[in-house]
């Protein structure tokens, strides 16, 4: 697999990471900035549960979400910027833990469409739990008014 070096790539991403309030929302952090690879942390917090105490899919999936896009950002050059197309979140296992990790990597890097591969980990007492898995395809976008890397 070949990825690109798009500069200073890291600042960027957490610029970016920054601006997105979703992630304030819910209390996340960006912990792990990699070339291809992204990390965001989350602390278990009552009010993003479901009706059983668990883990909402829907911020499972936006983390997830959320790692996949930026793991995108660190292949692409610095003037360009990433929207997500369409994802596929499987849960795993009910997510129950002091803590929640939430990995994009990127699977294919390319210069229109990138394909990038999450997964969602519950940290507790133990080891790590795998509770979800993500393939997700972002598109590149430049000259998009509104839109800036």
């Amino acid at each position: 697999m070949s990825i690109r070096d798009s500069g200073d790539f890291r600042e960027r991403i957490r610029q970016n990471f920054a601006r997105q309030r979703a992630m304030e929302t819910i209390g996340a952090e960006l912990t792990r900035v990699e070339h291809g690879v992204v990390e965001i942390e989350l602390p278990f917090d009552v009010k993003l549960t479901q009706q059983h105490g668990i883990l909402h899919a829907g911020i499972i999936s936006a983390a997830l979400d959320s790692a996949c896009g930026f793991a995108a950002y660190s292949v692409i050059d610095p003037d360009a910027s990433i929207l997500t197309i369409e994802f596929k979140v499987n849960l795993m296992s009910p997510g129950r833990g002091e803590r929640f990790l939430f990995r994009g990597e990127i699977t294919k890097p390319g210069s229109n469409i990138i394909v990038a591969d999450g997964r969602g980990y519950a940290i507790g007492d133990g080891p790590a739990k795998l509770i979800a898995s993500m393939t997700g395809t972002m598109m590149v976008v430049r000259g998009r008014e509104g839109i800036t890397g």
